[in-house]
Parts: structure tokens; C-alpha cells; sequence
């Protein structure tokens, strides 16, 4: 049994994340099930000292270039042999016995390619975290959000989303997938960097046949914004610029002109209510990502057919959530 999973925490510059998260990950996680690497993706603080002085018991990588969240995770889990690897947050901590279920599930059923555990707020650990909560689901307009999370809105956790579901994506803050079929799919796309390639990788998961699911047995507490916090132009503009790219990757002509028309009018509406909140950097964010995407998309080819939509929602998630005041995920209606 030992090995067949392996945890793989990518880290850059998380010198204070490594000292306050990796104790509960190397202490929760079963030796006899699996064990820790921690991949540095090239940082410039001191967090190669740290492991070597704090954590010498724990298998560490060195990359020479930071390859961002994408690239990382898809080198290390080239190098590292194993059944099953966990794509971990390093600003997550985890529950006592959080792997043994995520295991269970992929042992039970191979048509499921990966798992995520019930993600919760690690600074009020009872509310769902943002990004992930219990299962990730997308529009029909590519807006994510999740069972606990709709827009900004968590709800709290009273166990009413504790079964295992199928879900359209599951986070990469905690992900645990199939090494051999996260390979054959190509892993996470590099063009993104980070932000919304989980999304993507699931969709092509997807459209190969698997199912993804969420398991609420296993627990673990994100803390969310590690890297740049939530509002950061930097992250608006990479979390703009990857959905258009996905959903370009995996839509259909028809599909892509009508569903493009109806999130430029909504883009534009967010770049103008950022002007209105004098921030200015968000807007540029939202300009310079269409016009990085227009570049980039030329790059992939056009689906003749269109992608698997099963699992997706059919209406407005935005206009939901804004103008029919549904905050939660028991109020939305995927029929």
C-alpha cells in the first residue's frame, strides 16, 4: 500500500504558509496510504531553507523557473511515480484521516477520474471556502461556482451538502486524480499559468466519459488568496482571459458565437462597474485579458462538435444571483 498516492504541494514563496500548513498535512496524512512532496516552484524567499532546517523529513523538489501552477503540477507529477496524486494547496490544512475517503472512491469506481474533499474556511471553519466548497459546477455562460458558493456568497456548513455527488469540476486546491489518466489528458494547460486550468482539465475529463466527484467525508480547511488575494488585477485578469480560453477550447461554433455575444455585454457591465469604484487597474484587468485572448486562442483548434454540457447550468448564474436574489446553491433550478 505504501506509495500508491502521493501529496504534492506546490509552493512558491510560501516560506510562513509552509510553517503554518505542512505540520497537519505531514501529521494527517497516512504513511502507510501515501507521502508528502513538497515541489518549490523556484521561490525568492526562504522557503528552501525552511524545509531543509524545519522539515528535513520531508521529500522536496527544486525547480530552476517558476512554471506557475500549471506548469509545476505537470512537471512534478511526471517525476513523481505513483497510483494517485493530490494536488495540494500549500495554504491548506487537513483534517485527520482526509485522504482515506478520497482513496475509497476512486478504488470503488475507475470511471471516476479525481475527487475533492468538503473544502471549508480555514479563518471560520464553519463556512464553505470559496474556491471549491462541496463540488464545482459552471453556467452555460462559463461563471463557476460551487455547493456552498455562489458568487461571492459562502453559506455556512450545516451538513446539507455532505453527500457525494458528481460535480462539473473539482478545485485544485485538493485534488486527487488518477496519475496514469491525468498524463493521457494532457495535464493542466500550461498557456494558463493558473487560475481556471482545474476547470478545464475537468471538462476534458468530461468529454472523455469520467465523472468527478466530492466527497464531504474527507475535510480540509483552505485559507484561499495564498498567492494573490482575491482581488488582485493580477488574478481578475488571468481568471478573465482562462475562462474565455476555455470556453473557446470546448465549444462548438454555434455554441461559441452565442454564448461569446452574451458574456461580452456581461464583461463590459463588470470593466464599467469597476470605472464606477474608481478601480481602474480591475478595468484594464478585464480589457488586457480579451485582448491576450484574442492572441492565444489562435492557438487551439475548434471543436467540430460540441463538448460535454452535461452537469452544466442553464441559466444565468450572474443574473440569478444579482437580479433574482438566489444566494444559494439549494436555490438554484438545474432543470
Amino acid at each position: 500500500m505504501a506509495n500508491r498516492v502521493v501529496v504534492i504541494i506546490l509552493n512558491w514563496n510560501g516560506e510562513k504558509l509552509l510553517r503554518e500548513f505542512l505540520p497537519s498535512v505531514v501529521k494527517n496524512t497516512n504513511s502507510e496510504l501515501g507521502r508528502v512532496v513538497v515541489v518549490d516552484n523556484h521561490s525568492t524567499d526562504g522557503s528552501w531553507a525552511c524545509l531543509e532546517q524545519e522539515f528535513p523529513n520531508v521529500e522536496r523538489v527544486l525547480f530552476e523557473d517558476n512554471f506557475g501552477f500549471a506548469g509545476g503540477y505537470n512537471r512534478a507529477i511526471e517525476m513523481i511515480e505513483a497510483e494517485y496524486v493530490v494536488l495540494l494547496n500549500s495554504d491548506v490544512e487537513v483534517a485527520p484521516g482526509w485522504l482515506e475517503p478520497l482513496v475509497s472512491v476512486l478504488d470503488r469506481d475507475e470511471n471516476v477520474a479525481a475527487v475533492q474533499p468538503k473544502i471549508l474556511a480555514y479563518r471560520d471553519r464553519s463556512k464553505f471556502e470559496y474556491a471549491g466548497a462541496s463540488g464545482g459546477y459552471i453556467d452555460y455562460l462559463g461563471f463557476p461556482f460551487c455547493r456552498g458558493r455562489v458568487m461571492d456568497t459562502t453559506e455556512r456548513d450545516c451538513g446539507q451538502y455532505d453527500n457525494e455527488v458528481d460535480v462539473f469540476w473539482a478545485t485544485g486546491a485538493s485534488l486527487c486524480i488518477r496519475r496514469d489518466v491525468y498524463r493521457a489528458a494532457g495535464g493542466l494547460d500550461e498557456a494558463f499559468f493558473a487560475h481556471m486550468e482545474e476547470i478545464d482539465l475537468c471538462w476534458r475529463l468530461k468529454n472523455e466519459g469520467y465523472t468527478l466527484k466530492v466527497v464531504p467525508s474527507s475535510v480540509v480547511y483552505h485559507l484561499g488568496g495564498g498567492s494573490l488575494p482575491m482581488n488582485h488585477p493580477r488574478k481578475l485578469f488571468l481568471n478573465y482571459r482562462n475562462n474565455l480560453l476555455m470556453l473557446h477550447k470546448n465549444l462548438c461554433g454555434k455554441q461559441r458565437e452565442k454564448i461569446f455575444f452574451a458574456r461580452v455585454l456581461l464583461d463590459m457591465m463588470a470593466g464599467g462597474l469597476f470605472l464606477l469604484k474608481g478601480q481602474w487597474s480591475n478595468t484594464r484587468s478585464v480589457i488586457q485579458a480579451y485582448k491576450a485572448f484574442r492572441e492565444m486562442r489562435k492557438a487551439y483548434p475548434v471543436p467540430e462538435s460540441s463538448a460535454c454540457l452535461t452537469g452544466i447550468y442553464p441559466r444565468s448564474i450572474v443574473l440569478d444571483y444579482f437580479l433574482r436574489g438566489k444566494k444559494k446553491f439549494s436555490d438554484l433550478n438545474f432543470k
